[in-house]
Order: C-alpha cells, then structure tokens, then sequence
C-alpha cells in the first residue's frame, strides 16, 4: 500500500510539473507568435477574432495584462460581431481590475453586462462591476450591482456571493438595517443551506464591528444552534471564539473564558488563539500539543531564507511557513494563476519589487530559481508587513487575496486584533490559506528560534 502511495505522490507531482510546463510552453509559442505576426512598426496584424481570443486568454491567465488587452481591442475594433466580442469586453475589465485600475475597468464591465446579458461574460461582469465599486468604496453603486444581479440571474453561478455581498457593502456603507434586512433575504432564499450560515456570520462580524455585544452574542447563537457550518466560510471553533469575545467586551470574564475553554489549544487556528487568550489571562489551560516535528517543517534554503530576511526585517519563519504553503518547497511548481517558485510569485508583482531585491533584468522563468525567488520575495513581504503594521495575518492574506482586499478586511475589523481580522476574510481561498499559514508559523516558532535553529 506504501508503494502505491508513492507511486501515486510521484504521478501528481509530474502532473504539476507538466501542466506547468505546459502552461509556459503556451505562453512562449504566443509570444513568437506575436513577434512573427507585427509589421514594420510593431503594430499587431488583424488575425482571426477566435485566434486574438485565445492568445488574449492565455496572456490574461499568465498575468500578461497589456499584451492580453492588445488583442482584446483588435476584436472590439475589428469583429463587433463575433461570438468573442462577450469575452474581449470582459476580458478588458478584468485585465485593468487585475492591475487594480478599477475606475478603468467599470466602463468595459457595463458595457459587457448591458450588450451580453445573456451570457456568462455578461453575467461575470455585473458581478465584477460591484466588486469595482467596493474596492473604491462606492458601496451603494457596489450594492445596486449586486442587487441587479439578484433580479437578472436568480440562478445564476454567482447568486449565492451576491446576497452576502450586498450584506457587506451595506454594512459599509454603514446602512445597518438595509444589511439586516439582506441578512434576513439571505435566510429566506437559502434556507438551512452554507449561505445561510454565511449571511448571519455578516451579521455576527457586523455586530462585533459596532461594538452590540449582545447582538453579536445572539447572532453566534443562532449559528450554534444552526449548527450548519459544513461548507459554510465559517467554522464552530470561530463562532465560539466570536461569541467568547463579545461575552468579554461585554464584560462577562468567567463566561467568556469557559467560552474559550472549550475550543483552546485543539489544533485549530481558534483554538490557538483561544489558548493565548486564556495564557495572557493567567488562566491554566491544558494544551493539546500538535505533533509537530522538525520533518514536517523543515527549513530548506536556510542560508537564503535568513540573508534576504534579516536585510528586510522579517521572521525567516514567516517566510518559511509561506513557503511551505505556497510550494512545499519545491522551487518548479507553478499555479494556476501562473505563480511561480517557491514563494508563488507572479510576474507583475515581482516586476514591482526585482529591482530593490538586486534583480533589473528578469524573464518570467527567472523566478523558478531559488535565490531569486526568495530575494524578491522577502521584499514584497517586507512591503507588505510596512503596509499591515506586522499583522502576520493581515500579512498572509494580502499575499494570497490581494492589498486592496486585505486592507478593506482589516478596515471592517474593530479593533485590529488577530482573530478578529481574520474572521473578516471574505474569501474562503484566502481565509483557509490564513488558517493554514498562521499555523506553520505558529509551528515554527515552537520548533526553531529567529535564526532557524533547532529549539
């Protein structure tokens, strides 16, 4: 049986390796496309409306916005009726809010959402049209989209986020009632379902947020007695941290810790922080030890890791426990959205940063070396701990979601603190990455001081 594990490991891991080899070799063969297909001047020649479409897309997924947009246009200036007019229109949105040029992209998102309702690049952009808007603040206009979403596509594959999207930007934009009120539509058109769960967990952050103890009390226990958290984007360990919270803010100390109690030191991100919680208070509390060990968090590339750190001011395990999430410390893998190396780099973040790392010059496939990898992105995490005061979990998920996302969760979190943050996240992708990060850094504290040495 060991065997066959093995063997499978070993498939999957040349699986990965291909497809990404595969994706790279996509992206060289249209970029020499392209360089056979200019004229004199450099301007790109007319092709087929599908062809522009599918060298635009595979720029688009590795990140190669401008290059992407190039062929987009030409299908908008040239193909008015081709079938692929839909995706270039959306594709422009999503290039420039990739680029977080969002004022940019809300005209080519209307317009795609207006003349393609019918299909799901129509559909897409309405749903990118409110996020636009919420990153720049303009939560009305964001929830006016979603709310259009709701009316137009009742069944459509975003409907779900639209609920809770339009529960959040109300809460943004402080119309209280109009996010209870959405709160309530939520638990009405997806009754006993994860949206559900969800659409009170707005309530719950909501409540928090505004300082209504017992209403955050009453929302968790609601959820409790729901008892509805498979799939949902919240777990019971963080409900009963909530709740624990509120019942300490309200000052109700002996509840609160017994609340804690129930949850600290099991393994999980709130338990953790439950166990701090009652450690900071001097209460005893019997931790059950994760079985960490030195071969499940090791400490591979030590010499570069601890260099470019200690140029930047960073925990080395900050760094590794990003590493281990990212890659698991294989420096060939790249993802989906075209990250590649150990720390998961994308082209146009370490465009931003090679420079200060020591790197003017730099090829896409550069980042699957080491050192270079890791030089520039310790700057990057560098940045970003500047920009998040070093909440490590602030950190984290603008490193897997994004700075805009990050800075508009931590915002929404009253006060500042770790767990509060966190249940703030809004996406499950980047809320799981937390949990998982945060935990290998908690690990690697446990193992290894600040020079990656054997406790």
């Amino acid at each position: 049986m060991r065997t066959i594990c093995c063997a499978f490991y070993f498939v999957l891991l040349c699986t990965i390796a291909s497809c990404a080899q595969s994706s790279d070799g996509l992206l060289r063969n249209v970029t020499d496309k392209d360089r056979a297909n200019r004229s004199a001047d450099g301007d790109l020649l007319k092709l087929t409306a599908a062809e522009h479409a599918a060298r635009g897309r595979v720029y688009l997924e590795n990140r190669h916005f401008p290059e992407a947009r190039e062929h987009f246009q030409l299908i908008i200036d040239n193909f008015p009726d081709a079938p692929e007019m839909s995706y270039a229109l959306m594709g422009m949105g999503r290039s420039l809010m990739w680029e977080r040029a969002y004022d940019k992209a809300i005209p080519w998102f209307e317009r795609a959402s207006k003349e393609y309702p019918s299909t799901k690049d129509g559909r897409d952009s309405l749903a990118f049209l409110g996020a636009c808007n919420v990153r720049l603040g303009r939560n009305v206009e964001a929830a006016n989209a979603y709310e259009q979403y709701t009316v137009m596509y009742p069944i459509g594959e975003r409907i779900d986020s639209a609920y809770l999207n339009i529960i959040d930007a109300y809460r943004e934009a402080k119309l209280y009632d109009k996010a209870n009120d959405w709160v309530e539509k939520a638990r009405v058109r997806f009754p006993g379902t994860p949206t559900e769960t969800n659409a009170i967990d707005g309530r719950l952050r909501m409540e928090i947020y505004r300082k209504n103890w017992q209403g955050a009390i009453a929302a968790a226990d609601l959820m409790l007695a729901l008892n509805k958290f498979s799939r949902s984007m919240v777990s019971k360990d963080e409900v009963s941290y909530m709740r624990a919270f509120a019942l300490e803010r309200s000052g109700k100390r002996t509840q609160a810790q017994a609340e804690y109690a129930l949850i600290a030191g099991n393994g999980s991100y709130y338990g953790g922080l439950a166990a701090d919680k009652l450690a900071a208070s001097g209460s005893r509390v019997k931790r059950i030890v994760a079985s960490s060990s030195v071969r499940d968090y090791p400490v591979p590339f030590k010499a570069e890791v601890l260099e470019f750190s200690r140029k930047k001011g960073v925990d080395p395990r900050f760094v590794m426990a990003i590493m281990k999430q990212e890659s698991t410390f294989k420096p060939g893998v790249k993802s989906p959205s075209a990250a590649r190396g150990l720390l998961q780099l994308v082209v146009d973040t370490a465009a931003k940063y090679q420079a200060q790392a020591g790197f003017p010059e730099l090829q896409p496939d550069d980042l699957y070396n080491p050192r270079t990898n890791i030089a520039i992105g310790v700057e990057y995490i560098a940045d970003l701990k500047d920009q998040f005061n070093g909440l490590y979990e602030a950190i984290a998920a603008s490193y897997n979601g994004g700075e805009d996302n990050a800075a508009r969760w931590l915002a929404r979190s009253e006060p500042k603190e770790a767990g509060i943050f966190a249940s703030e996240i809004g996406f499950a992708e980047t809320k799981n990455y937390v949990f998982k990060v945060m935990n290998n850094y908690r690990a690697y504290r446990d193992l290894y001081n600040d020079k990656l040495e054997r406790r």
